[in-house]
């Protein structure tokens, strides 16, 4: 097991290895979490050693993690839904574990093998496309739906649409096979991703369903506005979030007013994300917000709107070999120099795989050699000379971010109390 030097241990001293504190955070409280965050990594990675991992793995510490769930529950305007991101928590058993405890009403889904396994083992959920899909891949999910297991896509399954033509090449689909579908609209609220971009180009759309009721089903809006965070100075998150909701009642109101027929109360106005699920108010538009990445909090998601939500997610793996200097091929008495002369790159350590999207946190220290070069196999990385590391010892990564990440290494080892727990099996992605 490692044993950092306690000279460097919460030291505030930013380096490509240590944890960026919250802007505008004083430096006590700065200080202090640095110290939580350096006790947090000892006790995830004396988890790992305890529970005999010799490879690479991801932990999620399910304390922090219940912690970040009751948060946003309770930060979720009343009267409003929670919808829980698949893509960003790719693994059914952690969904049916937060689920319950989130109070979800269904899962956001955005690849297609997703929306098949899911409709199989887990229909009670109701599904809501994230992104719209190619027809191939809606015409692929009816070829592959099992009849009678309980998932009735007809009520339980919203298919997104961005464009007439789109919507043209779905009813074409539902009229040949006889089926009707469920069509949410995705909006441009100001992310410029795509999506309508202004309340009459609704028209041809809403148009389109109304003259087909028997395979095409209007059921609401979704807009995500994650760029809010990225507001300008002239701006503010809470402000940009506000503009985005103005914009989205601009579309209910035209499609109340244009097609009242079509307006039933069970409307989905789907929106939010995860960097800006608690900036909406009681005064939202949306009867549901979206959110995944959030309750692991992932490197990415360190915003100023998440600010109460602690990282609880890590990826650990173990060393492979330690020198006891740092050495680069062609230059190798200039790279002892500069090992002795620079903090940091006393000593280079040879980890099991690497390149992630992750930064590394632990020891105090631990950093890439971009010199040497990133690797999949074996990375190389610096640590300063007083960090004791010895090969099997384990170093840790915080990812960047969720979605990606979480399924390159297996299952999912929940930590509870310093102790491998519970292990969650990630869904394959073919």
């Amino acid at each position: 097991m490692l044993k950092p030097n306690l000279c460097t241990e919460g030291h505030m001293e930013q380096s490509p290895g240590t944890l960026v504190p919250v802007a505008g955070r004083p430096p006590r409280q700065a200080a202090r979490a640095a110290a939580d965050d350096s006790a947090w990594h000892r006790a995830m990675g004396a988890a790992v050693r305890d529970a005999g991992v010799g490879e690479p793995a991801l932990l999620i510490d399910l304390d922090r993690l219940d912690a970040n769930i009751q948060h946003v529950r309770q930060a979720a305007p009343a009267g409003r839904s929670l919808r829980l991101v698949q893509k960003s928590l790719p693994s059914l058993a952690l969904i049916e574990y937060i689920v319950p405890r989130l109070g979800a009403r269904g899962l956001m889904t955005f690849h297609r093998p997703f929306l098949n396994r899911y409709a199989e083992r887990a229909p009670q959920h109701d599904q809501l496309l994230g992104k719209p899909m190619p027809v191939a891949a809606v015409h692929q999910f009816y070829r592959e739906l099992r009849p009678g297991g309980g998932f009735d896509p007809a009520q339980q399954l919203q298919w997104l649409v961005d464009t007439e033509a789109r919507l043209a090449q779905y009813l074409a689909l539902a009229q040949a096979q006889d089926l009707c579908l469920q069509v949410n609209i995705e909006l441009d609220v100001g992310l410029r991703r795509g999506g309508v971009p202004a309340p009459e180009a609704l028209a041809p759309l809403l148009a389109l369903v109304a003259a087909h009721p028997r395979h095409l089903r209007w059921s609401g809006f979704m807009a995500y506005d994650s760029h809010a965070v990225q507001a300008p100075l002239w701006s503010s998150p809470a402000r940009a979030v506000a503009q985005c909701n103005e914009r989205h009642r601009g579309f209910i109101a035209w499609a109340r007013a244009h097609h009242p027929a079509l307006c039933h109360e069970r409307l989905c106005f789907n929106g939010a994300g995860s960097p800006t699920v608690t900036l909406h108010g009681s005064d939202t538009p949306l009867t549901e917000l979206s959110m995944g990445s959030a309750l692991v909090k992932p490197c990415d998601f360190d915003v100023a709107s998440l600010a109460a939500l602690k990282p609880a997610l890590l990826l650990a793996t173990p060393v492979l070999k330690v020198l006891p200097h740092l050495e680069i091929p062609f230059i190798e008495p200039l790279a002892r120099l500069a090992g002795r002369l620079l903090p940091g790159r006393g000593q280079s350590v040879f980890v099991y795989g690497g390149r992630w999207m992750a930064r590394p946190v632990w020891p105090a220290g631990l950093r890439n050699n971009r010199l040497y070069g990133l690797s999949s196999n074996q990375q190389l990385m610096n640590l300063p000379a007083a960090v004791a590391v010895a090969p099997d010892d384990v170093v840790l990564w915080r990812p960047t971010q969720s979605e990606a990440v979480l399924l390159q290494c297996g299952d999912l080892l929940g930590v509870r109390g310093g102790r491998v727990v519970e292990r969650f099996a990630v869904d394959s992605a073919g």
